[in-house]
């Protein structure tokens, strides 16, 4: 997140749009990243985004500047995101057995495997690595979120979340050891003995319309697949998770929120 400056602040606090605009755009990228990697699901993350992002605006008045900005800002997010209705509702309740077990439904076994260059195993690994933390519930999968893959300072993820820095090490601790074991197990970029690969997995996943049938915008400017499969293969096995889980690339979102944000909190006339 760019770092916004504190005149920047004081001007949209007083109702400068051209300084509001700016605030906005400069938080925007993150508030998106962060809903994506909450709620897997680019459509939903993109809806959030806005809603977080108006809540923002409308309740910049109460940053009183006692911590960092973008502290403020992923509070804002994070309460938003585990408090909602909608994104309550929409939760689909994983398990990791239910997703291991799904994964292990649909292989196919080598010789219907996809090719070495398909272009949809790196958008599979995406959404895979994204899906996975669905299984976690969403405090635990808040602090993995935070602490693991966006690495914010633990004691600002733990203000952000309105827990102490203790319990939220507790909570990543956690998360990080379920995260950990279910990729080792089933993960074929990071465990050698594990079942599921992407080669074996894109043919049900295509078929149940889990990825489409064309690369998504979203990821785009992602790693490529060959890149993460070489870098799987020098980390360390605890590290693995982690690393394919950080392995997106910038994940920006399709939408410049900050007009569209301006005209619902202040529309003309």
């Amino acid at each position: 997140m760019d770092r916004v400056q504190t005149a920047d602040i004081a001007a949209a606090k007083q109702g400068d749009a051209k300084a509001l605009e700016t605030l906005v755009r400069r938080i925007q990228d993150r508030v998106y990243r962060l809903a994506l990697r909450m709620l897997a699901n680019p459509s939903a993350a993109q809806d959030a985004t806005q809603e977080i992002l108006i809540r923002i605006v409308t309740k910049l008045s109460t940053f009183r500047e006692d911590s960092q900005f973008e502290t403020w800002v992923y509070r804002v997010a994070t309460n938003y995101l585990l408090t909602a209705r909608k994104v309550i509702a929409n939760d689909p309740g994983l398990s990791f057995q239910m997703f291991g077990d799904d994964l292990l439904g649909g292989l196919a076994d080598e010789a219907q495997a996809a090719p070495e260059d398909h272009i949809m195993l790196n958008e599979l690994r995406l959404r895979c690595t994204m899906a996975m933390l669905l299984c976690l519930d969403l405090p635990h999968r808040a602090a993995y979120v935070l602490g693991e893959i966006i690495e914010f300072d633990h004691a600002e993820a733990a203000e952000a979340l309105g827990i102490t820095p203790a319990n939220f090490r507790k909570r990543l601790s956690r998360a990080r050891a379920l995260v950990q074991d279910f990729t080792a197990a089933h993960c074929g970029l990071a465990g050698k003995g594990a079942r599921c690969t992407c080669r074996k997995r894109l043919p049900a996943a295509m078929e149940m319309r889990r990825i489409g049938t064309a690369p998504s915008a979203e990821f785009a400017e992602a790693p490529a697949f060959a890149e993460v499969e070489k870098q799987a293969l020098r980390t360390q096995t605890n590290l693995n998770a982690a690393k394919l889980q950080r392995a997106t690339g910038p994940l920006t979102p399709l939408n410049d929120y900050a007009a569209e944000v301006l005209k619902i909190v202040n529309p003309p006339g």
